[in-house]
């Protein structure tokens, strides 16, 4: 696919805008945004922003795919998520609220086209708590909006072949929160050697005219212009006319519409006028001055009053750059005006430098609710802030005040440090730092690590090694360059490599261009990467591993980039060693399950049986699911059960429940005296938990199957025509209730060909979802699951729950194929 040209960039900008502004308008927001997929579909791209500049998230303009952020969930899985407050913001979302908590409330739709999802649309609005949020018509015209947008960007691939994505260090288009114009201004072209000037409906409009009247005369317009300044005006027109200079002049134009020249009883308001004569050769050109009239409205008035005050004020774009600012603030700051204007307050005075100070002026602009806070002005002067947000920006007034009581123990002068961090900084770290709090595994902590570092650096690829007998031995890579790094796999820890290096002295390393590589270790082969990051990964002063990020192109590591990524280290470091332990004793509760469970089902020429064990993802206790082949004197048994909880006392007790089956078994026990027998033993273990059970005696001289049940999952039976039903046997109570229990058996024919399902509740039962309609699923999946073996089928029937990222319970799954022949004695 080709380059994408600027014209086809500026068209798909210009589609972005437009929906923008009519989605921040639509929805009574104040602020808007629009993401789209990146190149390599790992992470979301900030391609238009409105009301908000990106400095006020913290600098996130990359959000991974995978990352519970709002705009991400609308874009993975194409529904509207709705946020009224910031009270369902914590309970949804709660990684959003650590990094921006801040009252408000959000709504984020999918935009895309044709099935295909190309990014996402967010709008945000001041929301206390309690608020409703968007109401259901807004949201459907958000939507409506989004639907639009997708299929204009559609169209605009199939017409240019743009393909509606953002490289990761494409600036934003930024555009202002919609609002009135603070100035007008009106556009002219003059003749002076003939008198005629064409102007603007503005401009007309500006000296009280009807456009459509103008008669295109100077004259006209110089009749609505107060007596006094038009001689001057003239004059200074004649000399741009002449020397070909700037003409900046202020009118005095009247107000009223009376036809009159006489200045009694008439109001006037003043313009500016700015001026000049085209340079070029044609010297009838050089006869024109074209030029603006700039009305400031009460701009001027409300200027020189602002001035009179004592108490400081200024204006704040929303970024945070000061706009303006009087003389007062300047002696209250003990500062040059011009020092603060085009910079941030925090930035342009060191007192003010806490991140407490940026982090008022983001909970303003983002919650739009006015705030104020004191702050003490070496040595001891204190003065009190208080800061006025609309979507336009903030206005803050600062006045002096006494010592506040909470100030008592505050030195009175910040002790020479470092600068402190700024919010973008905490918010990486706190962003990654509450993700990992939900990995879990090693495996999982690599990928929100990879989730969350790639996007936000802009990296292509990343590497965890981790230490294993005192050699380098990779555990996680991501990235489209297969061999990267390949050359550190069961390096020592002595060896002097970058990445050993680096792990050994605590203190990562940056690594910009080849050269420097070259020069440092001139015998590592680089590959198709020009830039590096190694990052040690210590956790308890032990070395864990390293982590190691690369970069197609040249990348230029700032200060920032340094400091976050060095602050990162440590909590990846800290999440890989405790998900290593967990995945050490993960492995050995797994294999404790394991050896609990049959080994291998025996082979017996009538029947065959499949069996399958799938452990719950929500912990590594291990449970208490058990199934078992069992051949008899007349058959063989299929036992299934299931005993409550996780937990170490819970897998014992499953095998001592399935030992006591064997025994009463091997006995000669009938069904129900069997599962009788192992009720009174689980009550004699008195390990105060219950158990369900399924019990089946399989005769294959009478094509006939004893079914027993103690409270358990009803068996399923798949038909030879491929149809299946539920058998629904009769049920005796819980094992482990009462020693009296009586465990009725059913008698239930079985045809040649047939297949039983023997299963756990872990299959059949899903949240929100009656337990009836969840066997009548696995029913309907039994009977048309399409499978060539036995094998195939147990697989078919546990594909969903394999692919689930989470599952609540154990799952044990006993599938049996009868076959029509006489057993062997």
């Amino acid at each position: 696919m080709g380059a994408v040209t600027v014209g086809e960039t500026a068209e798909r900008e210009d589609l972005l805008t437009a929906a923008l502004g009519k989605a921040v308008q639509g929805a009574g927001a104040y602020s808007g945004s629009v993401f789209l997929r990146s190149r390599d579909r790992r992470a979301l791209v900030l391609a238009a922003t409105c009301g908000m500049p990106p400095s006020l998230l913290g600098g996130w303009r990359l959000i991974p795919v995978s990352s519970p952020i709002p705009v991400a969930a609308a874009f993975s899985t194409g529904r509207t998520v709705h946020l009224a407050d910031a009270d369902e913001t914590v309970r949804r979302y709660p990684q959003l609220a650590v990094a921006l908590p801040y009252a408000f409330g959000s709504c984020s739709v999918p935009v895309g086209a044709g099935g295909e999802t190309f990014g996402a649309l967010a709008v945000v609005w001041a929301a206390p708590s309690g608020s409703a949020g968007l109401s259901k018509s807004r949201r459907r015209h958000l939507r409506a909006l989004a639907g639009r947008l997708g299929a204009s960007l559609a169209a605009l691939r199939a017409r240019t072949g743009d393909p509606v994505e953002c490289d990761p260090q494409t600036l934003p288009v930024e555009m202002p929160a919609p609002g009135a114009p603070a100035v007008r201004a009106g556009l002219f072209d003059w003749d002076l050697s003939t008198g005629a000037l064409l102007a603007d409906d503005e401009l007309c409009a500006l000296f009280g005219l009807d456009p459509r009247a103008f008669d295109g005369r100077a004259d006209t317009l110089a009749a609505r212009v107060h007596p006094g300044d038009r001689a001057a005006f003239r004059a200074a027109a004649r000399a741009a006319a002449a020397e070909g200079r700037l003409v900046s002049r202020s009118l005095r134009v009247r107000e009223d519409e009376d036809e009159g020249e006489g200045t009694g009883g008439e109001r006037y308001r003043t313009v500016d006028i700015w001026g000049r004569v085209p340079e070029v050769r044609d010297e009838r050109a050089r006869s024109h001055l074209v030029g603006v009239v700039i009305d400031p409205r009460a701009g001027r008035a409300a200027t020189a009053a602002v001035e009179r005050l004592r108490d400081g004020l200024f204006s704040l774009t929303p970024d945070g750059r000061v706009s303006y600012a009087n003389r007062s603030l300047a002696e209250l700051l003990d500062v040059r005006g011009e020092v603060l204007l085009g910079q941030c307050l925090w930035d342009a005075l060191p007192w003010l430098s806490d991140p407490a100070f940026e982090f008022r002026h983001r909970s303003v602009m983002i919650s739009q609710a006015p705030s104020s806070f004191v702050a003490c002005r070496p040595p001891d002067r204190w003065l009190a802030f208080s800061l006025h947000p609309d979507a336009d920006g903030v206005t803050g007034r600062v006045v002096a005040v006494g010592r506040p009581p909470s100030a008592e123990e505050a030195p009175a002068e910040p002790p020479p440090a470092a600068a402190p961090a700024r919010l973008g900084v905490m918010y990486h770290v706190l962003q990654l730092g509450s993700a990992l709090t939900e990995a879990v595994t090693v495996r999982e902590v690599c990928q929100v690590v990879a989730d969350q570092l790639l996007p936000a650096f802009g990296g292509q690829q990343l590497a965890l090694y981790v230490v294993r007998d005192g050699t380098m031995h990779l555990s996680f890579h991501t990235g489209h360059h297969e061999s990267f790094l390949d050359w550190l796999e069961g390096m020592p820890l002595h060896a002097r490599l970058p990445g050993t290096e680096t792990l050994t002295s605590g203190i990562p390393l940056f690594i910009e261009t080849r050269r420097v590589l070259a020069e440092g270790y001139p015998d590592i082969p680089t590959g198709e990467v020009n830039s590096w990051a190694y990052l040690p990964l210590i956790a308890s002063g032990r070395p864990v591993g390293t982590c190691v990020l690369g970069f197609d192109e040249v990348h230029h590591f700032t200060t920032k980039d340094r400091g976050v990524l060095t602050a990162l280290a440590g909590l990846i470091a800290q999440a890989l060693e405790r998900a290593r332990l967990y995945d050490a004793e993960f492995a050995l509760a797994r294999g404790l399950q394991r050896g609990l469970l049959p080994h291998r089902l025996p082979d017996l020429p009538y029947v065959r049986t499949v069996a399958r064990y799938l452990p719950c993802t929500s912990g590594m206790d291990i449970g208490g699911d058990w199934y078992d082949v069992i051949p008899t004197a007349g058959g063989v048994a299929l036992v299934i059960g299931d005993v409550e909880g996780h937990s170490i006392a819970a897998a014992a007790t499953m095998a001592q429940l399935r030992s006591a089956v064997r025994a009463f078994v091997a006995v000669g026990h009938a069904p129900g005296e069997v599962l009788a027998g192992v009720n009174r033993t689980l009550l004699d273990l008195d390990s105060g938990l219950l158990a369900s059970c399924c019990y089946l005696a399989l005769d294959p001289g009478s094509h006939r199957v004893h079914a027993v049940r103690a409270g358990h999952p009803p068996p399923l039976l798949r038909h030879p025509d491929g149809t299946a039903e539920v058998l629904n046997p009769e049920t005796g109570p819980l094992l482990g209730v009462d020693p009296a229990s009586d465990y009725p058996q059913t008698p239930i024919d079985l045809a040649p060909g047939s297949t039983l399902a023997l299963y756990t509740d872990g299959l059949s039962e899903e949240r929100g979802i009656d337990i009836d309609v969840g066997i009548d699923r696995l029913r309907a999946a039994l009977a048309h699951a399409p499978a060539g073996s036995l094998d195939e089928l147990a697989d078919r029937l546990l594909q969903h729950a394999r692919h689930s990222s989470y599952r609540a319970d154990d799952i044990a799954l006993l599938l049996t194929e009868y076959r029509p022949v006489t057993p062997a004695h």
